[in-house]
């Protein structure tokens, strides 16, 4: 590959510290008998290496726990890492999940404006973009509605449409195409490969390997914070299903969205 990578992980480590439920009793804290022990913890991501480069598409898959979140959030300059190193070359645009960074009390069309401040989009540019962000999220009259009264699948609609109409250099979707009718899964399909062209790195978490199958160049298995592949997606994937007994075809529907 010519060029630095677009992402570059070494030695990769994030821990969390686990909050003690026990108390100290007042003569305890008073008379400095009862010093409590530090909060065990628990690490997250540990020894991720991860080298990513421009036109990749980059699935990342796991069982629950597995860090996927974390390291969605160390792309994205939210965690920093506790050891390692972490290189990220360009502007990165991230949905972390249903609703991250909306306000149930303003409407669709209101959130589109914080969000596109979230992410330091001027005014006037998220102005120019605001019909398309609409279109594609075809939510009728809901968009001039409080998110309170939006569905899962609703929401997904507008933080997808959100994230992607920024013609990000990196863009980051941590399952958020797991919910939503199969109409909308097929127009978020197409604009993520109309993306590729733009995006100079896209990675996408989801246990659809289906998905991930027809976007991806490639795939990192994260299990218990630390990599146990990466690689070409078609040969980690089919490991991936091999280990965990089948293929999520097509993920849970929202009833409420069809």
């Amino acid at each position: 590959m010519s060029g630095p990578p677009v992402v570059e992980l070494r030695g990769l480590g994030v821990y969390f510290r686990l909050q003690s439920r026990s108390r100290m009793s007042i003569r305890k804290a008073i008379l400095g008998g009862g010093l409590r022990r530090s909060a065990p913890t628990i690490w997250a991501l540990r020894g991720v290496d991860l080298v990513c480069h421009e036109g990749e598409v980059v699935g990342v898959v796991g069982p629950n726990g597995a860090g996927k979140s974390t390291l969605c959030l160390v792309l994205s300059r939210i965690l920093e890492p506790d050891e390692g190193t972490v290189a990220v070359r360009g502007h990165v645009s991230t949905l972390l999940s249903l609703g991250a960074g909306f306000n149930r009390e303003l409407s669709g069309r209101e959130n589109i404006l914080l969000n596109a401040a979230f992410l330091g989009i001027s005014r006037r540019e998220i102005a120019r973009r605001m019909e398309a962000i609409v279109e594609f999220a075809d939510l009728g009259e809901f968009i001039d509605q409080p998110i309170r009264f939006y569905s899962n699948g609703m929401r997904s609609r507008l933080g997808f449409a959100i994230a992607t109409a920024l013609d990000p250099e990196i863009l980051v979707l941590d399952e958020v195409l797991s919910v939503g009718d199969r109409a909308f899964r097929a127009k978020s399909q197409a604009r993520i490969e109309s993306m590729m062209a733009r995006s100079r790195l896209i990675v996408i978490v989801s246990h659809a390997t289906s998905f991930l199958r027809s976007v991806c160049t490639h795939c990192l298995w994260l299990d218990r914070g630390r990599v146990r592949a990466y690689g070409d997606a078609k040969s980690v994937l089919d490991a991936y299903e091999a280990e965990v007994g089948g293929v999520d075809v097509d993920p849970a529907i929202d009833a409420s969205e069809v």
